[in-house]
């Protein structure tokens, strides 16, 4: 059969005119790898390409520079799993009290899809006014109302989806699909920990389990896995496996690891480096030696005296499941874990903040567990002189939306178009109340932040500027804050 194709196209005519054309590419493969490997595209472990004193370390968690002067230097993260309802909690909303139980046109989008009427539930809880800053506060907090001279509220938040997994992806690693790194990887990749003997990054979950989505909300991604969240078990040892193996030593151990580092050796590239993967397996077995020595102190919270566990609330049945975790997250700080995330909810329905039946039942039942270990974890840190330079941050995936999601009953659909969340410590504004949304909190209309500014903020006050940290990966220098990037909220800042 004859060939009619014109000479012109990709593959030619002949095998000859083929090999020339593709040959041209091929041979651009080896400058592309030269290049990477001078650092045109950043470390060929995908490492920061402006850290240039970290470029030879082996340990990926060792303390790296910051961009600029820090505020901060670790992270607690106070989870509540579910959304909890802003105009219930934080957002004083009285033009809701008169509408209750009126429908009203009013156009919302949450698990039930896009409705243009709904019924308003008023407020269930009275809110009353805290502080030399008058925040209004309502009565599901009586024990953290009285700390809003040091919180920096956030009542125009808002994103993209109202769906528990995608949005807990998007509050997690600012993005909605799976397999981007989460906020404490950032945290980590970006500064290193500041003690090599415990992990950079630890997740403490509910007592009725995991939120959904499970370990991709503290997953590294495309990062090592040294980067990925340390869950602590909410009952019991926090840590399993502490204790040695029968029969083994710790100079058994320590034989075994020089014994890794020296495979390791003998897998060296003279140009590239270690084995970036077998290097950072390493760095965990050296991580989970170092930890079987030092661990056990740092999570022996029974330790505590009794004022502090009555300042918590760990003397009181109701409240001492998140007490503990509220204490031991100020532990772990206090011996340099950058990031610290704590679950208030697990499972689903009522088991966390997801109120779409009894709002007074559901958000009645965690804010009780919650109020006192909260309140109890910012006095403790603020006595401690911890609170200047630790972050904390209170919130949800979302909000809920001020009307009914269903013909009879209290309980409120998911509402991403606006919400609130709390930030307080690490050069935060106490105090203070920036955006708002409408009269019936249903969106965000005065100065919408979206997740991404709340992760750009929480960078900048650690020392890393959000529009510069970035991981090489599959050709893209990705960042936590995206492509578009995000600026900080500046009015948060002290």
């Amino acid at each position: 059969m004859t060939d009619l194709r014109p000479v012109d196209t990709f593959c030619g005519r002949t095998r000859r005119e083929f090999l020339g054309q593709a040959g041209a590419g091929f041979a651009a493969l080896p400058m592309v790898d030269l290049l990477s490997r001078d650092g045109l595209f950043g470390r060929p472990d995908g490492g920061r390409p402006d850290d240039q004193k970290s470029a030879g370390r082996t340990d990926p968690l060792a303390p790296k520079a910051p961009h600029h002067k820090p505020k901060a230097r670790s992270v607690i993260f106070l989870f509540m799993y579910g959304g909890p309802s802003h105009v219930d909690t934080f957002d004083y909303k009285p033009a809701l009290y008169p509408l209750d139980g009126k429908t009203i046109d009013i156009k919302t989008k949450g698990r039930g899809g896009s409705k243009s009427q709904g019924r308003v539930v008023g407020p269930k809880w009275s809110f009353r006014q805290y502080g030399e800053c008058g925040k209004w506060v309502s009565d599901l907090f009586p024990n953290l109302a009285h700390c809003v001279d040091d919180l920096a509220f956030l009542h125009s938040m808002y994103a993209e989806s109202p769906l528990h997994g995608s949005a807990m992806l998007m509050m997690n690693s600012g993005s909605i699909l799976s397999g981007a790194p989460c906020l404490g990887s950032w945290v980590n990749y970006g500064l290193g920990s500041e003690n090599e003997n415990l992990p950079g990054f630890v997740v403490m979950l509910d007592d009725t389990g995991g939120p959904i989505s499970g370990a991709k909300n503290w997953t590294a991604g495309y990062m090592p896995a040294t980067y990925q969240g340390c869950v602590l078990r909410p009952r019991g040892e926090p840590i399993l496996d502490l204790n040695l193996p029968k029969g083994m030593t710790r100079p058994m151990q320590r034989r075994l690891l020089d014994g890794l580092g020296e495979l390791n050796h003998l897998h060296l590239d003279p140009r590239r480096g270690a084995n970036s993967e077998l290097e950072a397996r390493i760095a965990s077995y050296e991580l989970a030696y170092r930890m079987q020595q030092y661990a056990p102190e740092a999570v022996d919270v029974d330790d505590e005296p009794d004022h502090i566990k009555e300042l918590y609330g760990l003397d009181h049945e109701r409240t001492a499941p998140f007490a503990r975790k509220c204490i031991l997250a100020r532990r772990l700080v206090e011996r340099g874990v950058r990031f610290v995330q704590v679950y208030s909810g697990g499972n689903h329905n009522d088991a966390n903040w997801d109120a779409h039946g009894d709002l007074v039942h559901n958000h009645t039942y965690h804010a009780g567990n919650t109020d006192r270990p909260i309140a109890g974890l910012l006095r403790d840190l603020k006595q401690r002189g911890l609170l200047e330079e630790t972050i904390v941050i209170w919130g949800g995936e979302f909000g809920r939306q001020p009307t009914a999601e269903y013909a009879k009953g209290t309980g409120r659909d998911h509402n991403s178009a606006g919400f609130t969340m709390w930030m307080a410590g690490g050069g935060i504004k106490g105090g203070v109340s920036v955006g708002t949304t409408d009269e019936l909190g249903n969106e965000a209309v005065d100065r919408p932040f979206h997740v991404k500014h709340l992760h750009a903020t929480v960078l900048q006050q650690l020392g890393l500027d959000p529009n510069r940290l970035s991981y090489f990966h599959a050709g893209l220098d990705r960042k936590l804050v995206g492509v578009e990037g995000a600026e900080p909220i500046w009015d948060l800042i002290g």
